[in-house]
């Protein structure tokens, strides 16, 4: 029995087979699309995996995510419904993430974007730095990721909102359901998105919501890109509802060259960088996982495929 590795766009599958050889020594691996007996693969690994791909294997059992995110692995069309997804956790991806919110907020509280575009021009302006009661952040989505975001925000002692399907309780944070979305919106002037990507979080960064914000406010977008209307964003800068924005996912990955975003002084761009797997630091997780499917063990980490996560 074999495990593939479905990831044709990911940098460097090698070191996932590396890590893995390096935990269980005895273990079929394989890459896709070198596969040599496609009724022998049971676990496959995923990420972004190619259309009209993952029903090709009759004795399938789980695809695991190569990361926290599994949307592209439920919105695929040929998905077997006897197939088990899951996905992977991570302490490394928990604290990436939450240095990469942190340093996205204070860099916006004390003008470093304003900062960078000066030196680009060699102007000497000062801007008076934002003081942590007038900026409240709210961060959208409070699972693996955003619940410790949310966290260290508070603990560094910013006002945070949260909010998430069914209220959660958390020290230090304001937390409202799905039903008092406008509430949450009407407290928060910094908005961060770590939602799953489902039928009903699609397209809800749009100028609806932006226009519920504080004035003006500032966006994060470290889930999808398909959570943003690329669009509304545009308009809300345009007339003042949104100052600023930093966006580490688009809805087409690499962002194209003529994307407007790029010409857009107002909105910091990372290349999907807030945080990476580790595959040493999971391999014995996956391992597990592989496990427990050739034994008709239930896998941890598993998805509600109805919900979406």
């Amino acid at each position: 029995m074999s495990l593939l590795l479905l990831a044709p766009h990911h940098n460097n599958l090698m070191a996932w087979k590396e890590a893995l050889l390096e935990e269980d020594p005895n273990l079929d691996i394989e890459i896709w699309p070198n596969i040599e007996d496609r009724e022998r693969v049971q676990f496959i690994l995923s990420w972004n995996q190619p259309k009209q791909t993952l029903n090709r294997f009759p004795n399938l059992k789980v695809i695991s995510s190569l990361g926290a995110g599994v949307d592209h692995i439920l919105r695929d069309e040929v998905l077997p419904e006897n197939v088990t997804v899951c996905r992977i956790v991570s302490p490394s991806l928990v604290r990436q993430m939450q240095e990469y919110i942190l340093m996205t907020v204070l860099n916006y509280q004390r003008n470093m974007y304003a900062y960078y575009q000066q030196r680009t021009e060699r102007k000497w302006s000062e801007h008076p730095n934002k003081k942590p009661d007038e900026i409240p952040i709210g961060v959208m989505g409070l699972g693996t990721l955003g619940k410790p975001v949310a966290e260290i925000l508070a603990q560094n002692g910013y006002q945070v909102n949260g909010w998430s399907h069914t209220r959660r309780t958390i020290e230090g944070v304001d937390t409202f359901a799905s039903d008092e979305l406008d509430q949450f919106l009407e407290s928060t002037r910094v908005l961060v998105c770590l939602l799953p990507l489902t039928s009903d979080t699609e397209e809800i960064l749009n100028l609806a919501l932006f226009r519920k914000l504080r004035r003006p406010a500032y966006l994060i977008n470290a889930a999808r890109g398909e959570h943003l209307v690329d669009e509304d964003l545009i308009y809300a800068m345009d007339t003042g509802w949104i100052e600023g924005a930093c966006l580490d996912v688009f809805s087409e990955e690499p962002l194209p060259d003529r994307h407007p975003f790029w010409n857009r002084q107002d909105i910091m761009i990372t290349p999907h960088s807030a945080s990476f797997t580790l595959p040493r630091e999971v391999a014995g997780q996956v391992i597990e996982n592989y496990k427990r499917a050739l034994s008709g063990m239930e896998v941890k980490n598993k998805i509600d495929r109805d919900k979406g996560y």
